[in-house]
């Protein structure tokens, strides 16, 4: 007979087609590498995918206009990774594995769903589609605006994280396939706020370089106080984990540790190598304003590329003997 999937000791396990039955797991039969569809999975990344190329083939054209690129390459670069990385997290084995039997895979696809997909997909966005989304004179673009702000977004984010990590809804998602499925669509959608003032593809919602630094530096804090939790706790915190098949051997409580180790080290040499790479930016551009002869705000900084381009358009009317032409300025992408 079928049952709920659910925590068990002892020699108990609930019969699901996914795990096993109680006589599988005494006789060893239980695999865990079984493959299980996720068609949710397929239709989701599918309507993604749909609706990126409709949005490249059929609005683009009719919205650029001036002759520059609808999509750029490195923005089709940047949403095959996402579009990738998403797939993977999502569906098997990652999905099942970290459902079912070790806590550490789940963390990694957690942190997949936030700290890797969502930013990629931001940088994949052209502005003229973010202006469509956000545009003026709706009421959900005005919702979403006030959202993406960094202290709002920050503390949505910070608050979904530690409420999907919570052990109730924990033990409740993993045995409920919906619920974990909506989670997972909530912490992304969190994500992308998140990452709204870092890499988000409206420059005036974007914090300076600076401010992106700082923004980051907190994110990195936040996580300390739920990794220390499991880190340090000597009994097991999700009894949903606390399982007697144990993949590779690795016990309940080694478990949620590696949980969170990979949740305090793994995110946050991820940040401050993030932190360091918009430090280089932050200092090459500087630079370059300098060597330039210019003086440049935070703001220009920001937007170098369409500093840059005035630069190289004054420079090559200068060069021709001509005048610099007024309001001249980078074109949006």
């Amino acid at each position: 007979m079928l049952v709920r999937r659910g925590p068990y000791r002892g020699h108990e396990r609930p019969s699901s087609p996914s795990i096993g039955s109680g006589r599988e797991v005494l006789t060893g039969a239980v695999n865990p590498w079984r493959y299980h569809a996720h068609p949710e999975v397929w239709v989701l990344v599918a309507g993604i995918v749909g609706l990126g190329i409709y949005a490249a083939r059929v609005i683009g054209p009719k919205v650029v206009r001036d002759g520059s690129p609808v999509v750029t390459r490195r923005q089709k670069g940047w949403f095959i990774a996402a579009v990738t990385i998403m797939w993977v997290a999502a569906d098997w084995p990652v999905h099942d594995i970290g459902e079912q039997y070790l806590y550490t895979v789940h963390m990694a696809q957690h942190l997949l769903l936030t700290m890797v997909a969502p930013p990629l997909f931001l940088l994949a966005t052209p502005t003229w589609l973010a202006r469509l989304i956000v545009g003026d004179g709706w009421f959900a673009g005005s919702i979403l605006r006030r959202l993406c702000r960094p202290v709002v977004a920050g503390v949505i984010f910070n608050a979904v994280f530690v409420f999907v990590h919570w052990p109730p809804m924990v033990n409740e998602s993993v045995q409920i396939a919906p619920l974990h499925f909506s989670l997972h669509v909530l912490i992304m959608a969190s994500g992308l706020l998140m990452w709204m003032p870092v890499c988000g593809p409206l420059p005036e919602y974007r914090l300076s370089l600076p401010g992106q630094m700082f923004y980051l530096f907190l994110q990195s804090i936040i996580p300390t106080i739920p990794s220390a939790w499991l880190i340090f706790a000597e009994h097991p915190v999700y009894r949903a984990y606390d399982t007697t098949y144990r993949l590779w051997n690795i016990s309940a409580v080694d478990d949620q540790q590696l949980a969170g180790v990979l949740m305090k080290l793994g995110e946050g040499f991820y940040i401050w190598g993030l932190i360091v790479v918009l430090f280089f930016k932050w200092s090459s551009r500087n630079l370059a304003a300098d060597r330039a002869g210019i003086v440049v705000t935070e703001r220009d900084v920001l937007t170098w590329d369409d500093v840059q381009s005035e630069l190289d358009e004054l420079e090559r009317q200068n060069s021709g003997g001509s005048l610099p032409s007024e309001g001249g300025g980078g074109r949006e992408r």
